[in-house]
């Protein structure tokens, strides 16, 4: 198990990165992320079922799992959610926002308690701390889920972007942060291709997300972008054709 890294603290926030896996059986390299404001806990894509011990050990060091509050879900796919019945099992007190669109079908999980849900709405939203303060759901559709979003925290002014930003290497306990944007967007571009549904919706994210103040992007797998190298992701990623812009290809 690795140790976590703190990514932004102040007196009464924290937005915390919580490890890689060491021994991966899981076949793909998961991020997971905690944001906690006054003893408030917020899990961000906590992922599948292979690393749940090792995420709910690494969450247990920062907070009493009665306070997390909330767990997000960018989308659907199982590295992100499979292990969706065991924290709503563990967790006294959490309530699980993902897509209204993907909502039916968390019993195919093995989540059948409705009163534990929160939908969030195609236009996104806000997950509330008892002070007023809040972290925003970013729509994110088509990228790569038909129901997607991203989650923005106004005061570490960190992304989490989910699948976008992506890059298809192996975790690193001594390097977290992408050093050279150039060099690492051969680990993105063929997920990006595939995964993302058209140009069309990388656009619209890219003008929505560009709205907010942003120090670090963290996506769900691979290295995270300090402000300089986020910058360079956008201006590649909105005209990056991909999905259906290149079908032909494709088949």
């Amino acid at each position: 198990m690795s140790n976590s890294i703190v990514l932004f603290e102040n007196d009464n926030h924290k937005f915390i990165y919580l490890g890689v896996e060491k021994n991966n059986l899981e076949g793909i390299f998961t991020n997971q992320f905690l944001v906690i404001h006054n003893n408030e806990g917020v899990l961000l894509d906590p992922g599948g079922v292979h690393v749940f011990p090792r995420v709910l050990a690494n969450v247990s060091e920062h907070i009493d799992t009665k306070n997390i509050k909330a767990i997000f879900y960018t989308h659907q796919d199982p590295d992100v959610s499979s292990g969706v019945a065991l924290w709503s099992s563990t967790l006294e007190n959490a309530k699980i926002y993902i897509s209204g669109l993907w909502e039916r079908f968390l019993p195919h999980f093995g989540v059948f308690d409705p009163s534990i849900l929160v939908p969030i709405d195609d236009k996104g939203g806000e997950i509330k701390f008892s002070d007023g303060e809040s972290l925003k759901t970013i729509p994110a559709h088509f990228l790569h889920s038909l129901g997607n979003f991203s989650l923005y925290d106004p005061i570490s002014k960190i992304l989490f972007s989910g699948d976008i930003g992506v890059g298809v290497i192996q975790p690193s306990e001594e390097k977290i942060f992408v050093e050279n944007f150039d060099e690492y967007k051969q680990h993105m571009e063929g997920f990006h291709k595939r995964y993302m549904a058209s140009n069309t919706a990388a656009k619209k994210w890219v003008e929505r997300i560009s709205r907010f103040d942003v120090e670090i992007m963290a996506p769900q797998h691979g290295l995270l972008f300090k402000k300089n190298e986020y910058l360079k992701f956008l201006n590649w990623f909105k005209d990056l054709k991909c999905g259906v812009d290149i079908i032909d290809k494709i088949y």
